[in-house]
């Protein structure tokens, strides 16, 4: 577990279904920046909350709960890359918590979790559309060093991811 001022970064509990498909996983505008789709069932979202707490098993994966409720809101982690260089695996909050100050929390939390497993250096991506994200890295002292060009498999879009970096 994970404290920040108001969030808790902590492994998904099946009951978080419920909230989860509530803030994020039902609302398409979430996803809008990712390769993942959202759930739009709640049949769906049950079944992603297993595979939820499956994947988040043995990895620096979270759940992201409002300190405040105990309510689950989104979900982030980071990742080893090589050697002593981590990187976040997706910072989403739902967007009825946008614009609150939570990823810049989440994001101080994962830098400072990889320091603790020994990163040196942290990566972090962002959508080349996604002028929140962008605005999250320049905030925290990134710098870009590349960009690639991918397509979504679900629906085709074609997108610019940005890489950048910061040394720890």
């Amino acid at each position: 577990m994970i404290e920040t001022k108001d969030l808790i970064l902590d492994k998904a509990k099946l009951e978080d279904w419920l909230p989860m498909y509530k803030n994020v996983w039902s609302r398409s505008e979430t996803f809008r920046y990712m390769v993942i789709e959202n759930s739009p069932s709640e049949a769906e979202a049950r079944s992603r909350m297993e595979r939820t707490i499956a994947f988040q098993q043995g990895r620096e994966a979270y759940t992201v709960y409002l300190k405040s409720t105990h309510e689950a809101i989104g979900f982030t982690g980071l990742a080893p890359l090589e050697g002593d260089t981590w990187e976040e695996t997706g910072i989403c909050i739902g967007p009825d918590f946008w614009g609150r100050g939570y990823g810049w929390q989440l994001l101080g939390a994962l830098l400072a979790r990889a320091k603790e497993l020994g990163a040196k250096e942290f990566v972090y991506s962002s959508w080349e559309e996604n002028q929140a994200s962008r605005a999250l890295a320049a905030k925290a002292g990134f710098k870009q060093y590349g960009a690639e060009r991918h397509v979504r498999e679900h629906d085709g879009k074609e997108y610019t991811l940005l890489k950048f970096r910061k040394q720890l």
